[in-house]
């Protein structure tokens, strides 16, 4: 669909011709520009030193081999990425993503929304993301360690504390972190604020586990509250298992709501009197066993193969926690019939095009992940500043500071919507206000990449 600009609708379709192949990157760059059309023609500086053309191009990729050996003796080859996508603002930031279906395009894309989303937290982070093809899922803890040292032999050779600061994101938890922390500290002999979330035995912030999930009820508090409601006796619905879902579980409970939905890759557990989130995090966390099992700790709770057929729950609020394009607009469709009142995103761009169409033009309230899941790397950030002046802070602490941003994001994407005469679109404010603070700090620095 063509842009309502020539500028940025020519920026697309170069993008188009170059990256045909690259799906995930190039839906998530159509959504930010359409948005960014009123913006773009207040200002003639942002075409004429094209500004979104350098913006959607990485200022730099850089892949790799990654080999390691299985526990069999096996020689194995996965491929590594990371993608240095934005640097105007502070240094690289942004998770690293182990799963077989990561490729350069959902690299691209996730690390364009981190530009955005970093932005958003106020926060001196640019934006970036990494990863790779491999799957921990079925591995040995030790062919783990030798697959996360072989990864950041490499990496190591473009990151650092004032350089790129990576994180965990999809099969990249504590255990990954450690392991590349201590290659990182092997390579280097020094100790740095290199990685966040990391283990709290050396340099990981309180909280730092329950931020996404517990940001993202923050956020979409501050949401429904600016809109006349709140979470106070809502059904929830929350799709995934990992700790972006457990978290926002336990707070959306905290703030009144009860949670009656929750589900895996294979299928979703119901529970009308509400799902218990230490019971999820026994099984995901302790057990790492599947969300089926539930139903063995909870005997009034209903197991249903087939993940997808979560969104077929009535429920007043949606969560959706788990992966890109999980909800597409037949999903959209039964949440607006069976009466949901928002729909907030807790994972990166879970809701497809479409689906955003039709809850935006059925009155739901509406949030996208780079602002309403933002509360992850926020802490991130918060853990930096730690690492950086040797300290450490509580968790009441930590907790009120995210707390604080994720209104703070919520209140500048409120802002900028009625600024650019949009008002209640938190999804084009999102984008405008990440954009202006990144544009101006491109502005100010010159054409110097």
């Amino acid at each position: 669909m063509a842009i309502r600009n020539a500028y940025l609708n020519g920026i697309y379709e170069d993008l188009l011709g170059r990256y045909a192949e690259q799906h995930e990157f190039l839906e998530a760059v159509h959504e930010v520009l359409e948005t960014l059309v009123p913006v773009v023609e207040s200002d003639p500086r942002y075409e004429q030193q094209n500004i979104i053309g350098r913006m959607v191009e990485p200022e730099r990729i850089i892949t790799f081999r990654v080999s390691w050996v299985d526990d069999a003796g096996k020689v194995q080859v996965n491929r590594g990425y990371r993608v240095q996508f934005n640097s105007a603002i502070g240094p690289y930031k942004g998770g690293i993503r182990f799963r077989d279906n990561v490729n350069l395009s959902i690299i691209k894309f996730l690390g364009f929304e981190q530009v955005f989303k970093n932005a958003l937290t106020t926060l001196p982070m640019g934006g970036g993301k990494g990863g790779s093809d491999f799957d921990p899922k079925g591995k040995s803890d030790g062919e783990i360690m030798r697959f996360c040292q072989s990864f950041m032999t490499e990496l190591s050779k473009y990151i650092g504390e004032d350089t790129d600061v990576p994180a965990g994101d999809i099969g990249v938890g504590a255990r990954e972190i450690g392991y590349m922390f201590g290659q990182y500290k092997r390579l280097t002999n020094t100790w740095t604020g290199v990685l966040t979330g990391k283990g709290l035995s050396y340099g990981g912030s309180l909280a730092r586990k329950e931020a996404t999930g517990f940001g993202l009820c923050y956020f979409a508090d501050a949401q429904l509250k600016d809109n006349g409601m709140s979470f106070e006796g809502k059904r929830v619905v929350i799709s995934g298992s990992g700790n972006v879902a457990i978290y926002a579980n336990q707070k959306a409970s905290t703030l009144g709501g009860k949670v009656i939905a929750m589900s895996d890759s294979n299928g979703y557990i119901v529970d009308e009197n509400g799902i218990d989130y230490q019971v999820i995090r026994e099984i995901k966390e302790v057990k790492r066993a599947r969300i089926s099992t539930y139903v063995d700790y909870v005997p009034s709770a209903k197991y249903v193969e087939g993940c997808s057929g979560i969104w077929t729950v009535p429920c007043d609020i949606a969560l959706p926690c788990a992966t890109q394009n999980e909800l597409n607009v037949d999903n959209a469709k039964s949440l607006i019939a069976n009466g949901c009142q928002g729909v907030f995103e807790g994972a990166n761009m879970p809701c497809t095009p479409d689906a955003i169409a039709a809850i935006k033009g059925a009155g739901l309230l509406y949030s996208p992940g780079k602002a309403s899941n933002a509360g992850g790397v926020a802490t991130s950030g918060l853990e930096m500043s730690q690492n950086a002046g040797h300290i450490s802070w509580t968790f009441e602490e930590v907790d009120n500071k995210l707390k604080g941003i994720m209104e703070t994001i919520y209140a500048a994407c409120a802002s900028a919507a009625e600024q650019f005469g949009m008002k209640g679109d938190i999804q084009a404010g999102a984008n405008i206000a990440g954009f202006l603070k990144v544009a101006d700090a491109m502005l100010a620095q010159g054409v110097c990449y």
